[in-house]
């Protein structure tokens, strides 16, 4: 198969004018193989005439951070951030680049999956699931050097099941409880799974706190361009966006579908419009325009070219003057 060229002068020059209006339009994470011959060089990861993995995932940030303004850094989830990893971070990338993390589980996790990896925690509820003490230290205080160059944070929280919660509300006044303990001087996103908690009271309650909304592309929730129509979504004093997956499509099947993640399989354009809609649409009354907007390989099958067909469909609304639907092709 042979790979078409990226446009990679074309899709930084667009970026960095988006940064210098405070919309930031990133990937989510940025260690693919699949990348080299589009946006990564393959000769810069040989070793003895072979790829090196292990070079090649300790510095293809450095290639990234040229072109793109942002990133995602979806490994915060796993961990939380050491300050050895996070001047390996930011020794690879310039001034004016911006880091958002998703935060660590052990922060987000209200029931532990019953899945090998959690051992005997597996099934049981998280003890330290909203624990704003541990998020102060374990989280904010290693970001603390660095707080320049970061994005926002995000509370990813999974799909609840049944027993998670008796109501939806009490989720709810969970996150009331936990933000109000927190710093304000931080850009916090929340990113909700269940389409059943997209109600007056949780918009209600972000806004109270500065805290945005992620507008998500997940399995079980709405379109992102329904989730903007919903009065009262742009609750912070940004906005936030994920565009990860199809509504009805599971990960595990995105991944079977669109790996090694080197071109577009499935155009989206709806998905598109709504990317479209968040980088043209003005401040909302009393907000400012700035926004952290990142694309996921398994939306369409490579996150790079979603996002040239988002910068080429931008242009073009541009030069017609109103907001038109991006080429699927």
């Amino acid at each position: 198969m042979i790979v078409p060229s990226y446009p990679i002068q074309e899709v930084s020059e667009a970026l960095q004018g988006l940064a210098a209006q405070g919309v930031y339009l990133g990937t989510s994470s940025w260690k693919y193989p699949g990348w080299q011959g589009l946006l990564y060089a393959p000769e810069r990861y040989q070793t003895r005439g072979r790829f090196s993995k292990a070079k090649f995932e300790k510095t293809c940030l450095f290639e990234y951070g040229k072109v793109f303004k942002t990133v995602c850094l979806d490994g915060g989830y796993y961990q939380f951030p050491t300050a050895r990893m996070l001047e390996g971070i930011f020794s690879h990338v310039p001034s004016d680049f911006r880091l958002s993390l998703k935060v660590t589980e052990d922060i987000t996790v209200r029931r532990f999956p019953a899945l090998p990896r959690y051992g005997k925690r597996g099934g049981a509820f998280n003890e330290r699931f909203l624990d704003a003490d541990l998020f102060m230290a374990s989280f904010l205080g290693p970001l603390e050097p660095h707080r320049d160059q970061i994005g926002t944070l995000i509370f990813e929280f999974g799909h609840f099941h049944p027993g998670d919660w008796e109501r939806g509300r009490d989720f709810v006044e969970a996150l009331d409880t936990f933000f109000s303990r927190l710093p304000k001087d931080w850009n916090y996103s929340v990113e909700v799974r269940n389409e059943s908690l997209l109600q007056p009271l949780y918009f209600e309650t972000l806004r109270r706190h500065g805290v945005a909304h992620v507008f998500n592309s997940w399995s079980k929730m709405p379109p992102v361009g329904e989730q903007i129509k919903l009065p009262g979504s742009f609750t912070g004093e940004f906005a936030t966006a994920r565009f990860l997956l199809k509504p009805g499509r599971t990960f595990e099947q995105a991944v079977e579908k669109f790996q090694p993640y080197t071109e577009i399989k499935e155009p989206n354009p709806a998905v598109r419009l709504a990317l479209i809609e968040l980088l043209t649409a003005p401040a909302p009354p009393g907000k400012s325009r700035r926004r952290y907007l990142y694309v996921n390989n398994r939306l369409e099958g490579c996150a790079l070219w979603t996002i040239y067909a988002a910068i080429t469909g931008l242009a073009a609304s541009a030069k017609a003057g109103v907001r038109g639907e991006p080429d699927p092709n």
